[in-house]
This record gives C-alpha cells, structure tokens and sequence, in this order.
C-alpha cells in the first residue's frame, strides 16, 4: 500500500503538469484604431508596462493603458515598423519580442508573440 507522503508527492506533481500546460500563447491584435501615427495593441493576457521600438532605433517608447489588456501609442510623426514589443509580465519579469508587429500592420490583424504564459 502507498504511503500518504507518497500519494501527496505524486498529486502535487500531476497538478504541477496541468497547471505547466495550460499556459496561453501571448498575442497582440491590432486595434480599429491604429494608423500610419497611431498604434493600438489589444493583447488576450494582461500584461503591464508595455513599451515598443521602432525599425532603427535603440529607445524603447511607452504606451498607454486606455482599457483592459488595450495599449494606445499616438505620435506626431509617421510610425515606422516593424516594432518590437517589450513588456512586464507580473512575477515573470521583462519580456522582448522583436519585430512582432511588421511594418504593413493592418487593423484586427493577429500575431503571435511565441511566448507562452
């Protein structure tokens, strides 16, 4: 017969695999909204700090909440692709996602950031 240790060993490791495989891949749609000077990046995980980089430049640029997992970046000038994608996961630290988002971005378009959470 099992012993209780042993049979609470092996239920703690079966939970560990279920909750490890549940995890969601990350991804950023781009908003009605968006345009040749305006960003908007829907995410299906609520992420925080979220920041981009455009083609060619070495500053990271942050944008703003404007609701529920909704990140809002307005600019002056014409924005230029593709942006990498950079963001604070909570008790997951910073994550990068380089070039994400392509320069002919197109509003309601879906992509996959390849990190799963």
């Amino acid at each position: 017969m099992a012993s209780l240790s042993s049979i609470l060993l092996a239920t703690a490791v079966v939970a560990l695999l279920v909750v490890g495989s549940c995890a969601t891949e990350l991804t950023f749609k781009v908003g009605e909204g968006s345009s040749s000077s305006s960003l908007d990046l829907i995410t299906n995980i609520a992420i925080s700090e979220v920041e981009v980089k455009e083609k060619g430049t070495k500053d990271w640029t942050g944008l703003k909440e404007s609701s529920a997992n909704t990140w809002t970046l307005k600019s002056d000038a014409p924005l230029e692709g593709p942006f990498s994608v950079r963001f604070l996961v909570k008790n997951g630290g910073y994550r990068v996602v380089d070039d994400v988002i392509p320069a002919s971005f197109k509003a309601g378009s879906i992509y996959k950031s390849g990190i799963q959470l």
